[in-house]
């Protein structure tokens, strides 16, 4: 992980990803319908759990990880996962659907390009699509799950399918799925 943060803290940025995008029970947490968590209730959850995070801690993590994968709430009093949540409740982020900056990207293994090409992009466990603006990105996403692979979006095409495109609060783009027909590859594997 890049995150430049020292190791302790990326097993906090880790905790809190689980907790608030995967599986809030795993300490007693209740998201709101838009994945907020109180901060407070959320660290003695995390306590009591035998999970303690030190209040600067956790500020530490939500300000500097590099993915910025929490958001906090205006008054600074809630957080939630800026995305990829697949908790069993709906989280309805209040995304707004904006127009994509063509191209985007798709980084994943290669081991899962076949099934790719034939079915598409689904969001399977997760609400959507995650997809980068550049292949940078998309790279190291991929490679996070083995040998990389960077597919195109043809974004043109799933707006004239009348697909929506989301930018969560990291800049993550987002969208429901991606037909394979509008799939190409971009970057081959490197050997």
């Amino acid at each position: 992980m890049s995150d430049d943060l020292p190791k302790h803290l990326v097993g906090v940025s880790r905790f809190l990803s689980l907790v608030l995008r995967h599986d809030p029970g795993a300490i007693g947490l209740t998201l709101d319908t838009q994945g907020w968590a109180d901060i407070g209730t959320l660290l003695a959850r995390a306590a009591a759990s035998g999970k303690p995070i030190a209040r600067a801690d956790f500020d530490r993590v939500v300000a500097h990880n590099d993915k910025r994968r929490f958001t906090l709430s205006e008054d600074g009093l809630r957080v939630r996962a800026a995305q990829g949540h697949s908790v069993e409740v709906e989280v309805e982020l209040d995304l707004v659907p904006v127009a994509a900056p063509p191209p985007l990207y798709h980084g994943t293994a290669t081991r899962f390009l076949d099934a790719i090409l034939r079915e598409g992009l689904r969001p399977r466990s997760r609400r959507h699509v995650h997809l980068s603006a550049d292949i940078a990105t998309a790279r190291a996403v991929g490679a996070r799950h083995g040998k990389p692979v960077v597919l195109r979006i043809d974004v043109a095409g799933a707006l004239a399918l009348g697909l929506p495109f989301f930018r969560a609060d990291n800049g993550v783009w987002l969208t429901t799925r991606v037909p394979a027909s509008l799939l190409a590859v971009t970057s081959e594997p490197s050997d």
